[in-house]
């Protein structure tokens, strides 16, 4: 007879569901966010918003960029990837940096940011969870 007392048994998975859960959420939000910058690349009049050539020069890069860093970053969180999770992270770098240092300041968009910061504190929180299980 084997002796299985020591091989570890993974009992509770709700970090690596609670992690994959926020993940995919994460995932359709970058996703939406990406294609809605697409919409006005494409000079689509969906909410009045000026098309791409009515924008200044730092906001139709900022808007390309996050166009496809967007996208990126959702397909990687819905394949739970590693590598999604920091295409996340450096986009929502990038829009905070963009949002304390564009030319509205953070008060352009303050709530935006503050909530995007504290979405980076629950990912790294659930990841730390989800590492620790064994």
């Amino acid at each position: 007879m084997s002796d299985t007392s020591e091989i570890p048994v993974r009992r509770g998975l709700a970090g690596d569901r609670a992690l994959i859960w926020f993940m995919r959420a994460m995932a359709v939000t970058w996703i939406a966010k990406g294609l809605l910058n697409w919409l006005v690349i494409l000079g689509h009049p969906l909410f009045g918003g000026p098309a791409l050539d009515g924008l200044p020069l730092g906001a139709r890069a900022a808007v390309i960029a996050f166009a496809v860093l967007d996208l990126v970053a959702g397909v990687g969180l819905w394949l739970t990837s590693t590598w999604g999770g920091v295409m996340w992270l450096l986009a929502v770098m990038c829009h905070l940096l963009v949002g304390v240092l564009g030319p509205g300041g953070p008060e352009a968009g303050g709530l935006v940011l503050a909530v995007e910061v504290a979405l980076v504190f629950v990912y790294i929180g659930l990841s730390w969870l989800a590492s620790r299980e064994v």
